[in-house]
């Protein structure tokens, strides 16, 4: 008779491209282990760091390990890897968007690493738009995939899937792409059981935020909205944008078009958020101020005890490195992340 998932032993996962630790979060709430993190951002790993317990966290670019050296100081041999999984960014550092079907393209170093400890799974997670650029005539990354991971005998599954079904309170459909032994019985689907939620259900039990960390009794809701902010969003009403309001002044409005839906934004209390982004950030239904970095964290499916470290962000922020709101908005959710997870932990464990 199998023994019952809780008393199994954890297969060995290794993140790349982790971000703030949404995907850790899932993939190690699924039956994994996660025994080291690799993130380049400085603040970003600093959140990592914060909430990792034992695991290994490592700041540094994923393109400068030697993948077989990373398995020896995990005690990994080839094939011991249960998962490899992470988030890479659609381009590097060093690349314009044009150049993306380069083999130094971010996402190709999920297949070197593949090549070299040869896991049983392989998980990665993109924007939607990553995807469909790379499908296009110009930059066929995704039929590159396929060829290399069929070489590798894997079966390269990519779908567009609605992370927001799996009870997290936003609009936010997610690429995914999954690398299973070759022949493996499998499906690239989502029960989406438990429903997107609205804004006022991630929120109900939050206290006021404070203008400053040490006042707060929750890590990370602080409220740093710039006055001039403040100003522009007492002229939007609950679940509206700037630019649809036409009675704004004219120095309020600016430059900003009809076209301009996500910028001054007001959530709406009884709708899921749209799509967090990096580069906005929306504003609070019924206060003027922007949402706190642990609002912008409850729509993204952290848990409260998730801490982030760095600056808050403003909505135009040209820091190189993350801050607290374009973290969470990077990252992947973790109830999204759990629920692949664990379909591919069902598929080791058979």
């Amino acid at each position: 008779m199998p023994a019952s998932r809780a008393n199994r032993k954890k297969h060995p996962a290794l993140s790349l491209f982790s971000g703030a630790g949404g995907m850790d979060l899932g993939v190690d709430s699924a039956g994994f282990k996660t025994l080291l993190s690799v993130e380049r951002d400085i603040h970003a790993w600093a959140s990592l760091r914060a909430n990792a317990g034992r695991k290994l966290v490592w700041q540094t670019d994923v393109e400068a390990l030697d993948p077989l050296r990373t398995g020896q100081l995990l005690g990994l041999r080839p094939g011991e890897l249960g998962l490899l999984y992470g988030a890479p960014p659609s381009h590097g550092s060093h690349e314009t968007p044009g150049h993306v079907n380069t083999p130094s393209a971010p996402i190709f170093e999920m297949v070197r690493f593949a090549e070299a400890l040869r896991p049983t799974c392989v998980l990665i997670e993109q924007a939607p738009s990553a995807l469909s650029s790379w499908i296009s005539k110009q930059r066929r990354v995704v039929g590159e995939l396929h060829r290399r991971f069929e070489a590798l005998q894997y079966d390269l599954y990519v779908d567009l899937l609605n992370a927001g079904a799996e009870g997290i309170s936003q609009v936010r459909v997610r690429a995914a792409l999954v690398a299973v032994p070759a022949g493996s019985a499998f499906e690239l689907t989502l029960c989406g059981e438990s429903g997107i939620r609205s804004v006022a259900e991630a929120w109900q039990d939050l206290p006021k935020p404070t203008l400053k960390e040490s006042g707060t009794t929750l890590s990370n809701h602080i409220d740093a909205t710039p006055p001039r902010a403040r100003e522009r969003i007492q002229h939007v009403p609950e679940g509206a944008w700037l630019s649809k309001v036409k009675s704004a002044p004219a120095d309020v409005m600016g430059k900003l078009t009809a076209k301009d839906t996500t910028k001054f934004r007001r959530l709406a209390f009884d709708a899921p958020s749209p799509t967090l982004f990096a580069g906005e950030i929306f504003f609070h239904p019924t206060e003027d101020r922007y949402i706190t970095p642990r609002e912008a964290a409850r729509l993204q499916g952290f848990p409260d005890s998730h801490v982030f470290h760095g600056p808050i962000g403003r909505r135009t922020s040209a820091s190189a490195s993350l801050d607290q709101h374009r973290q969470i908005a990077e990252s992947t959710p973790p109830l999204f992340a759990k629920a692949l997870a664990l379909k591919l932990a069902g598929l080791i464990d058979d």
